[in-house]
């Protein structure tokens, strides 16, 4: 009988402690569901008055340029606002953001017709759609679907509405997306760079960098800035778009010797031909975008550091070996110093 008791209370424990666990998870479950349901609910809001404002300030600039926004007066008008809104709200008022919002009011110029389920960088991607029919394609589908900004950027590059127009089984096609881009289960407001500068909040730098490539970053930061030729700070992880999709130059320095900015990038790996593609484009977009008008071009250094070997390279201008070699050379680190940098301390991987 005592052996029937010890049993049963054994069964009860086991029992109480089944139904604690299932409790503790239910109710970690619905406080979470409440802190999904607020960040989504102030991501939405923060977009609604996005879209709002910038598409405001795109009927405005309309309004003053007409169609003469690459004239001369145009060019002033959007440098002059650039200027004065970037010292006021910080950053997300480049002279190409702005060109942005004049294209979005002249692409949905019914301001009613806006619809609240899409975000700016939503909008940010149909407004390159030129095809209106495509383009109200891409808005149903978008909203019916609930497409996340990162879903509906990917459609339109790989040309869904082409592509499902001339597919007879339209179903692998318009589920293909969900397994090449699943959706988040709710938009992360601190991540969406977009928001962070309409709210004028700082980019944690950290967040987009592994603990080596902080340590690698921080030493090459403060190895240039000790090279005493001429070197000023300007920015890590310097954030900028090219059609909607965004990039991040891990350290900016401006060389007031020189008279150019210096475009360091780093890579933990093999170094790639992307790699190097994607810091001429970076040298291209500063040279047609931010370059003062004295300026010389800037130069972009990619930098590998892999366990096996340590490459440097350096990104030129187009057409512009001639003035890298007798203007620059003189006040830019050798590949031989950059290499002993990265190899310095314990900073190599491990296996």
């Amino acid at each position: 009988m005592a052996k029937d008791e010890s049993n049963n209370k054994s069964g009860l424990i086991n029992m109480h402690d089944n139904n604690s666990n299932l409790i503790t998870q239910e109710t970690y479950e619905m406080v979470r569901s409440y802190i999904v349901k607020a960040q989504s609910d102030i991501y939405k809001a923060v977009n609604s008055a996005m879209v709002i404002a910038y598409w405001n300030i795109g009927k405005k600039i309309y309004e003053v340029c007409g169609e003469s926004e690459r004239a001369e007066y145009g060019k002033q008008l959007l440098k002059y606002l650039s200027d004065k809104l970037t010292a006021e709200f910080g950053k997300g008022y480049t002279i190409s953001n702005l060109k942005n919002m004049r294209q979005f009011y002249r692409t949905f110029q019914n301001r009613y017709a806006l619809r609240s389920e899409l975000s700016w960088t939503h909008y940010r991607s149909l407004i390159r759609v030129k095809d209106e029919v495509a383009r109200q394609f891409y808005i149903d589908e978008a909203i019916s679907c609930g497409w996340s900004s990162r879903q509906l950027d990917r459609q339109i590059n790989s040309l869904y509405y082409q592509r499902i127009l001339a597919s007879k089984d339209k179903k692998p096609v318009e589920d293909e997306i969900n397994k090449q881009e699943p959706k988040p289960e709710y938009e992360k407001i601190i991540k969406d760079p977009y928001v962070l500068e309409f709210l004028n909040l700082p980019a944690n730098e950290h967040f987009y960098e592994s603990d080596l490539e902080q340590a690698l970053i921080d030493h090459l930061q403060k190895f240039l800035l000790e090279l005493g030729k001429g070197y000023s700070f300007v920015a890590r992880q310097k954030h900028f778009d090219i059609d909607g999709r965004h990039f991040y130059v891990d350290l900016v320095f401006y060389n007031y010797i020189l008279k150019c900015f210096v475009l360091v990038d780093l890579k933990i790996g093999d170094l790639t031909h992307q790699d190097i593609g994607q810091m001429q484009m970076y040298v291209n977009f500063y040279t047609r975008n931010l370059m003062n008008e004295d300026d010389n071009p800037p130069i972009g250094i990619v930098l590998c550091a892999d366990k096996s070997d340590t490459l440097v390279e350096y990104t030129l201008p187009e057409d512009n070996k001639q003035i890298f070699a007798a203007k620059y050379l003189p006040y830019m680190p050798t590949k031989e110093e950059l290499k002993k940098e990265l190899n310095l301390g314990d900073f190599r991987k491990t296996e």
